[in-house]
């Protein structure tokens, strides 16, 4: 159980300057013992604080915390559609949806239903979930996590390339707030290209429920970092950055998570109406490394080199290999070690 002053406190040090103890004892009208305390639970959730005697305490920056109706507001005429659960910590929205969902949308245990288009979103995930079970590292500020439960009248075998239409709508919705030049990797990460090479800005999980001929729900988990202080970054063992090092207005996440949603909308509208097959040419068009040369690691630890060639109007990864052009529905391409 979370401490319940351990999060306003936190929200009054979101102006980045210092605050006594006894100042945010009075604000709270509690003992500084207790103002303590609530500090000690933030840091052991992993939240940087500095502590300086005769001067109080700080976050290292300032952060921007989340607001429903500033992210209402740039979802605009779309705002209908979404019903938003904003939770200061979670493990991760994406099983926190998943243990919740129930994919024909009768009531559930305790009387509660998930309604289609129900948004998670947490200001601090603990457990964040990637692919292939990896672990997403997120901070209080430092990260955008969300996910978005989206319910389908076709069956999970009609879902194939759903992440790949998730990538596409990420490009437009950063596009459209003026991060240009995204692109993306089959098949769940947006990538910035840089002189240094590609790095990693934001990844989609995707987590299905329901029978392969329907009707089916898909909980679609997103992570996009912000702005990573060093203690998180030194968790991550790839090459990544962040919206606040390319275009610090755009780490807005009230506006972004907004932004988002309204071209998530758009584009799993298409998708579900369409199928992948209407945003192929556009993801294609986008992907990091067509016609490259890669090297996929599979689940079984097998490699297989060869050159993307495409995708299939699935989402399948197309590779053209020494034993000619091999269908990919899993695996991951690295470019290490490649000639």
């Amino acid at each position: 159980m979370i401490n319940t002053l351990t999060f306003p406190i936190l929200r009054l040090l979101a102006d980045g300057r210092f605050h006594s103890g006894e100042a945010i004892a009075q604000h709270f009208n509690v003992t500084r013992t207790t103002v303590w305390s609530a500090i000690q639970e933030a840091q052991s959730l992993g939240v940087e604080i500095f502590s300086v005697r005769g001067r109080g305490y700080k976050l290292p920056d300032p952060i921007k915390f989340l607001n429903s109706d500033e992210i209402l507001n740039a979802i605009g005429q779309e705002r209908a559609w979404f019903k938003l659960e904003l939770h200061d910590t979670l493990e991760s929205t994406n099983s926190y949806l998943m243990k919740k969902t129930n994919v024909s949308g009768a009531t559930m245990l305790g009387g509660q239903t998930i309604p289609h288009a129900t948004c998670v979103v947490a200001e601090l995930q603990t457990a964040g979930k990637g692919r292939r079970g990896r672990t997403w590292h997120a901070g209080l500020g430092a990260s955008l996590t969300f996910s978005l439960l989206w319910r389908f009248q076709v069956g999970a075998s009609a879902l194939s390339g759903l992440s790949l239409a998730v990538g596409v709508a990420l490009v437009r919705a950063l596009d459209a707030l003026g991060v240009h030049g995204l692109k993306l990797k089959w098949p769940n990460d947006l990538l910035v290209e840089t002189a240094s090479g590609n790095q990693k800005l934001a990844g989609i999980l995707i987590e299905l429920q329901g029978d392969m001929d329907g009707p089916s729900a898909a909980v679609i988990g997103v992570g996009i970092n912000l702005r990573l202080p060093d203690h998180v970054s030194r968790q991550i063992d790839q090459a990544f950055t962040d919206l606040y090092r390319i275009k610090p207005d755009a780490a807005n996440s009230n506006v972004l998570l907004g932004t988002l949603l309204k071209h998530m909308a758009d584009v799993l509208s298409t998708f579900e109406q369409h199928g992948f097959e209407a945003l192929r040419e556009e993801w294609i068009g986008y992907h990091a490394y067509h016609q490259q040369a890669v090297k996929m690691l599979m689940p079984d630890g097998r490699e297989v080199h060869g050159e993307v060639t495409g995708v299939a109007l699935d989402g399948i990864l197309l590779v053209n290999t020494p034993q000619g052009e091999q269908r990919f529905s899993a695996g991951e391409i690295s470019l290490r070690g490649l000639a």
